[in-house]
Order: C-alpha cells, then structure tokens, then sequence
C-alpha cells in the first residue's frame, strides 16, 4: 500500500505535469511529428534520450521523496517529465494520461548468460562486457528453446485501479502495452561475442544462418503470442528513443480491440554490424527480419551502426518509413539516398556532451544535417541518445539543447 504522504506528493507532482500537458505547444510537436512521418519536410523535431540520470540532479530537483517503491516509481516519472520540460525541452511532448504498462513474463530460451563486467559507476547501467561463446555449435543453437509468454490481466486491473486511486480527479489513467522491437544480434552477440560472429560469418556460415533463423523464430513466437494475449500497442511512449506519432498507425481497419502488427511500427537494426559488407547485413539480418517486418504498417531500422553503405538495401523493403543515421554515417552521401522518400533519423554525436561542452562542434554536425537535408528535401529529426555520461555535468545537455534550437531557428523562422 502507499502510504498517504507518498499520495500527497504525486498528487501535487501529478498536477503540474498535468497543467504542462495543456499547453498548446504539446499539439504543434505531434503534429509536425506526423507531418514528418508523412514524408513532409519541416523543421525537424529535436528529441533527447537515455539520458543518465545519476549525473543530472539540480538543486535536487530529482530527489525522491515518497517512501515506498512504487510510489518512488511514478514519482520518479513525474519528476523527470518536469526537468526536462525546465531544462532541455528540445520538442519533448508531455501527455496528458497516466500509463501503467500491462505485465507479462517470458520463459526464456533455456541458457543464461555468462559475462565478466566492468563498470565505472555503480549507478550508470552502461558498462563494458566480456561474453563467452555458448553457441558454438549447431546443436547448441537448436537447443535453444522458443518463448513462452504469459500475461496477467489481474494484476494489470490491479496495477490501473491502484494508480486510477491516486490520480483520481487530476489526469486520466491507461494500460499501455508494448511496441515490436526486433533486434536478434543484439541478444546473440551477448551469447557469442562480437568477434566470433565475424569469424563466423566467413568461416562458417552454416552456423551464423542456423543462428539468426532460430533467434528471428523465437522474436516472431513472442510477439506473435503477445498478439493473441492483448499485449501489443501501437500507443507507445516512444519509438526506440525517437518520436512516434504517426497518422498511419492503428490500421483503417482497427476495431479498438486487439491490436495486430499491421497497426505498428516495426523497430529493427543490428549493431553487430558496424564493420560487416552490406552484402552480409542483407544475407544474415535484413532478410530474417523482413517475414515480420512486411507485416507491420511502417519501419524503422538503424541504430548505432552506420548504414549509408546499406540504404540501397532498405529501399528495397516496401513499407520502410524511417532510417537511422548513427554518428559514424556519411552526412550528405545518408541525405542525398534518402532524400524525400523516407525520414531521415539523424543521432548527433553523445561525445560532444560527455565531458566538457563542445558547442562548435555542436553547431557544425547539425548545421550540416540542416544543410544536407534541406538541399535533398529530406524529412528528418534529431535524436541524441546513447548518452552514458556528462561527467555529471547536467548543464552540458543543457547546453546541447540549446544550442541545437537555436541553430535551427536560423534556418526555419
């Protein structure tokens, strides 16, 4: 149970987030949001996030006062929706409904892994891995076991009327469910190693085609399973740290009840393949992800792997919307293939924020995105992510922030 102070306080938080919510601005960012999924061209959404939290406190502005756990969660939430809103905005959006998201639980593959750490704080979840390789083998890949899920529509209705309690009279409350994320190699690297898997690849193909086949079986039995148990949702927080409004997202033909996988985005990439041909991005992902990709309204790929070698291959993919341009990508060659076609997801560099503020920096990268984008007529966004320190600086992305509107506002009046 929460205790009645713990309720005093996320009624008062819950109020002023709630008063935020209201603000026409709030309106104007969807719709230009939608207007760039719409392959519109406009003044791009700046958008912030995995942000580390640990380091950002002001004038502990996010210090928890609520006593139990799950009162510290949903306080924890209010708070950082009202930081951001003081301090980084960029063109964050701030609902006006309360979500609790539905549980479930999965059985797992039948293998845990094995991994030495290091860390260079106790508090940041980004730390350096060592995994060791138990997927050697055919026969241990075709050990693996397909997911089971389980869902628990009890405990949802519990979780909503508890948090329905507290905010009665301030802002609405709703279940939430989830979003596809298909994303095999980054969970097959943490069984393998980097390494191996491109060892592999020329060396044994066999195995690497063996590998991805049973990971892409057991990501379509989870989602396919979290489609038949009412988990899915096309009403999702965001889309892999990026916006997701869309006009395009449920389907025409969506009854308000279950939601399929034509009503959603499919999210996929894959890291690993940073260094790899795009010949073989096509030959050991691409092309295991699209049975499930083809089925979903919209796509986006790409996450921190450069993909300006790649874009050839996405176009291919008929329902590809949106195309992820890490730091490491060609700027113009990236804008120049997209050009008006699809959105143009673009992931400024973290580094410039994670010890002393690079704001020349700042300004050159987004000044040639602005550039490059506009003279190819691409919809595009910011997106700053991956942000695993500001050597507890919080005034760095503070900084960044700033200095990124105010370089777009010298080109969109």
């Amino acid at each position: 149970m929460i205790p009645t102070q713990d309720k005093i306080i996320l009624r008062e938080l819950a109020k002023q987030v709630r008063e935020l919510s209201e603000e026409e601005v709030n309106q104007e960012r969807i719709r230009r949001i939608k207007d760039m999924h719409s392959l519109k061209p406009g003044r791009p959404p700046v958008w912030i996030d995995e942000v580390p939290w640990f380091e950002m406190d002001i004038a502990g502005e996010l210090q928890l006062a609520c006593e139990s756990k799950s009162g510290q969660a949903m306080e924890t939430h209010f708070r950082r929706i009202l930081y951001r809103w003081k301090y980084m905005q960029g063109d964050m959006v701030v609902e006006d409904t309360f979500y609790v998201p539905r549980e479930y639980e999965e059985s797992g593959m039948g293998l845990e892994v094995r991994e030495e750490i290091r860390s260079t704080h106790e508090a940041n979840h980004i730390v350096s891995h060592h995994y060791e390789d138990q997927l050697d083998t055919l026969e241990k890949v075709e050990a693996l076991k397909l997911p089971v899920i389980t869902s628990f529509p009890d405990r949802d209705k519990k979780n909503l009327e508890e948090a329905a309690e507290i905010l009665h009279g301030i802002m609405p409350v709703k279940h939430r469910g989830y979003g596809i994320y298909f994303a095999p190699w980054d969970i097959i690297a943490r069984y393998r190693g980097v390494e191996n898997c491109y060892l592999d690849m020329v060396g044994n193909p066999e195995l690497i085609h063996k590998t991805i086949s049973k990971f892409a079986d057991m990501y379509t039995t989870r989602y396919t399973q979290m489609q038949e148990q009412g988990l899915l949702d096309y009403n999702v927080h965001d889309l892999h740290c990026t916006p997701p409004y869309t006009n395009e997202t449920p389907a025409a033909d969506y009854d308000g009840k279950k939601v399929r996988f034509k009503d959603l985005w499919f999210r996929g990439m894959a890291q690993l393949f940073a260094s790899a041909s795009p010949a073989m991005q096509e030959e050991f992902n691409l092309s295991y992800l699209r049975p499930m990709m083809d089925q979903c309204a919209l796509s986006y790929y790409g996450c921190c792997e450069p993909l300006d070698k790649f874009i050839p291959y996405l176009k291919k993919v008929p329902n590809m919307r949106k195309i992820g341009v890490s730091p490491w990508a060609d700027i113009r060659s990236s804008a120049e293939q997209i050009g008006g076609d699809f959105v143009y997801a673009h992931k400024p560099n973290p580094a410039n924020v994670a010890r002393e503020f690079n704001k020349g920096a700042v300004e050159k990268e987004i000044k040639e995105v602005i550039e490059a984008c506009q003279e190819n007529k691409c919809p595009y966004e910011f997106v700053i992510k991956d942000i695993s320190t500001v050597n507890h600086h919080p005034e760095n992305l503070i900084n960044w922030t700033r200095t990124v509107t105010e370089t777009i506002d010298k080109y969109y009046s």
